[in-house]
């Protein structure tokens, strides 16, 4: 298959695509046309069916498509001018084509995570997150597997665990450079900061906002997971549990950003610090990787608000 990492303009495609999302939509003049996203597991692409002929057959969203076009360069991204599409008969295509994931080992990812349960002293804190990531395992299984965001950083499956491990690993270095921080609730906090992102977003390749992703937030979420496995455990102590979910709810920072609380604690500050790097350096490494670059830059990129450059060719 053409992947859409490898996709060139005036170049004319057949191929197999998950479809993302589908909007029907009017022009100026009142004709009806449709806009897709594709996806495969290089990336996405935006695509648009402006005649809507015979060649056009019925199709939805979250469907498995096969489309025959052209490829335009449009504000400088790929666009694909689709003129026959039509949904994808099993055996057609192989699901694992369409699912970006990490180039990380998962069982690798999944023994650092145990390493970094078995690090902590506060026997409170190592039973909570032995019940969350040892014992649970349709948690450690959704985990595994989930995206870290739906757009923006670590998009693809096993994303959010590796998310977690490279937060964590940050605050663990940061944990002994500075006095009066407790690295028991920094490596806790670090670990579970996004937990509530297997309940927030569905499953790879869909990666979309369920019910309760858009009702309460991954940030409600996993603070509130906390509250109900601190119940299950004897004599947890109070103020403990607040400092944990605290670290939760304040990770985005700045009320602007979608954080409940601003960081109040040290272990807060740091653990906001060290997931905003993560995410910002890997949303930048993401797209200096992603474009063919002209003279080692990359086309405007809306997210930074600037052009980027990459440091080597």
């Amino acid at each position: 298959m053409r992947y859409i990492n490898e996709l060139r303009e005036d170049e004319h495609i057949i191929g197999h695509y998950f479809c993302k999302q589908k909007y029907s939509l009017k022009s100026r003049n009142g004709k009806t046309y449709f806009s897709l996203k594709l996806q495969d597991r290089t990336g996405v692409a935006d695509a648009k069916i402006w005649d809507l002929t015979h060649d056009i057959q019925n199709f939805e969203e979250r469907d498995f498509i096969k489309i025959e076009g052209t490829v335009l360069i449009y504000q400088n991204e790929p666009q694909i001018k689709i003129s026959k599409a039509r949904r994808s008969m099993e055996g057609e295509y192989d699901p694992a084509d369409y699912i970006p994931r990490t180039e990380k080992d998962i069982s690798v990812l999944l023994a650092q995570i145990n390493g970094y349960v078995s690090s902590v002293s506060d026997p409170h804190i190592k039973e909570l997150l032995t019940n969350i990531f040892i014992k649970n395992k349709q948690i450690i299984s959704a985990f595994s597997s989930h995206s870290a965001a739906k757009a923006l950083h670590h998009g693809y499956l096993g994303g959010l665990i590796e998310h977690t491990v490279s937060v964590t690993q940050i605050c663990d270095f940061l944990s002994s450079h500075y006095e009066n921080l407790n690295r028991d609730i920094l490596i806790c906090g670090a670990l579970l900061h996004d937990i509530g992102k297997i309940y927030e977003l569905s499953p790879l390749p869909d990666n979309g906002y369920t019910d309760d992703g858009r009702l309460l937030g991954h940030i409600f979420i996993g603070a509130e997971l906390v509250s109900k496995e601190a119940l299950m455990i004897e004599k947890f102590p109070e103020t403990l549990e607040s400092m944990i979910k605290h670290c939760i709810l304040s990770h985005h920072g700045e009320y602007e950003f979608g954080s409940p609380k601003r960081p109040k604690i040290i272990e807060a500050f740091v653990l906001f610090c060290a997931d905003n790097l993560d995410a910002k350096a890997k949303a930048f490494e993401q797209a200096v990787g992603s474009e063919t670059l002209q003279d080692g830059w990359t086309s405007y990129n809306k997210s930074f608000e600037r052009y980027l450059r990459k440091t080597f060719p």
